[in-house]
């Protein structure tokens, strides 16, 4: 099957498959002589675990040594269980720190007049944020937008 069949049938789009295989998390499809890349089922039951891996909100690397033990049917599923446990921690993590953010803007916004005066303590509070403020961050631990950039 060509690129835009293996999108549609393992929800992973085209664009993304691409750079799966640039940057080697799946093996490279098979070429036409016309350059085509072609798909088997078995390349398609691959992007599937890196939809489902993904959509979990793994990191690239933790994908990688998910899909390496994957295929090691000789793996023990206890390193397994320390990814997924690792991955929990992360989550936590990030889910505090959009917890606090939360209640800080919520703090800030009933500061706020919301009036015709320029005056106000959430563009304030912005302002001074990078001057030690005690914003909660999420970009310190996490990356832009909370995303890892890995």
């Amino acid at each position: 099957m060509n690129i835009g069949e293996a999108a549609k049938a393992s929800g992973v789009s085209a664009k993304m498959i691409r750079y799966y295989e640039q940057i080697g998390l799946i093996t490279p499809a098979h070429r036409t002589q016309s350059s085509y890349r072609t798909y088997t089922d078995n390349d398609v039951h691959t992007l599937r675990f890196v939809r489902g891996a993904r959509d979990l909100g793994f990191s690239v690397e933790q994908m990688r040594t998910l899909l390496a033990l994957w295929r090691d049917r000789t793996r023990a599923s206890a390193d397994v269980k320390a990814i997924a446990l690792e991955h929990v921690a992360e989550l936590e993590r990030k889910a505090a720190a959009i917890i606090a953010m939360t209640k800080t803007l919520k703090h800030l916004a009933s500061h706020c007049h919301g009036d015709e005066r320029p005056d106000c303590p959430i563009i304030d509070e912005i302002a001074n944020s990078g001057a030690g403020s005690d914003l909660p961050s999420i970009d310190a631990k996490f990356g832009v937008n909370g995303l890892r950039a890995d």
